[in-house]
């Protein structure tokens, strides 16, 4: 699993039957913090998450073993949406702090 912020989404009006009815997000690798720093990817999302969250993701035949994308050809699938990151007893990223610190 690894660690990513949804930046937007993928709308594709043709596509391969088996990912009709897959929502598909734009996600970039991020740090610990939730600062975006690594390469871009295209997932399908079995969770609801939305633009500006952090989330776990998966790729590899690993992407294929949720209930939404068993036996799809899906090759990243978003899993988890992130709450909080800690490492050494220190928040790294606290995604409701983040929050009330970006309506301030």
């Amino acid at each position: 699993m690894y660690l990513a912020r949804v930046i937007g989404t993928v709308v594709a009006s043709r596509k391969e039957e088996e990912l009709e009815g897959l929502k598909l997000l734009l996600l970039k690798q991020c740090d610990l913090d939730g600062t975006p720093s690594g390469a871009i990817l295209v997932a399908a999302d079995s969770v609801g998450a939305g633009v500006g969250e952090v989330v776990l993701y998966a790729s590899g035949s690993s992407a294929r073993q949720t209930l939404i994308t068993k036996d799809r050809p899906v090759d990243c699938v978003v899993m988890a949406i992130v709450d909080t990151v800690a490492t050494d007893d220190d928040v790294d990223y606290d995604k409701y702090g983040e929050q009330k610190a970006e309506a301030s």
